[in-house]
């Protein structure tokens, strides 16, 4: 999904009114947003976060200091190894380091629901809505996360629900 159109659906969860026009700048096609009153704004976290700013949810950046850090961790995570990846080997390391992440995590910060998990749902929505149910199960954490979030008000609007068995199929033992 191009990053305006992330953006975009960004706009609508936090409640903003569709005001915002994005261009796309370079090979790898960052977006950048024309505010009114100051400089553009290049680079899909740094809009984000702009956005998150204008709705006046800045709980969404995190609230204590560890946790900002671990939710720029994650921003970054997303724009420099999930865009741009491709390859299936590339999303199976990705999936894999993910599912081992979080395992005791309800979140990627933990206990609460931050921009990181929006923008890293966006950013595997095409991956996720792909996988076998076999590969789902392989990445039963990744899974997890994915269903919460995706059925979290205001997420997924238009972008397609990917169905999560509750019975695992296969158990580990034979």
């Amino acid at each position: 999904m191009a990053a305006a159109a992330e953006l975009t659906l960004l706009e609508k969860s936090l409640g903003l009114s569709k005001g915002n026009k994005y261009s796309a700048q370079g090979e790898r096609q960052i977006p950048v947003l024309q505010t009114n009153n100051g400089p553009s704004l290049t680079g899909l976290t740094t809009i984000a976060a702009h956005l998150v700013k204008q709705a006046n949810k800045e709980y969404l950046l995190g609230s204590t200091a560890e946790e900002k850090a671990i939710v720029q961790q994650w921003l970054e995570y997303r724009v420099t190894r999930v865009d741009g990846h491709s390859s299936k080997d590339d999303i199976r390391a990705l999936l894999k380091d993910l599912n081992s992440y979080l395992e005791d995590k309800v979140y990627l910060t933990g206990y609460n629901f931050t921009l990181a998990d929006i923008l890293l749902y966006y950013g595997l929505h095409r991956f996720i809505v792909d996988l076998t149910v076999q590969e789902k199960e392989k990445y039963l954490n990744v899974s997890r996360w994915f269903c919460h979030i995706q059925h979290y008000p205001g997420i997924r609007q238009h972008l397609s629900s990917v169905v999560f068995i509750k019975n695992r199929l296969y158990t580990n033992s034979h």
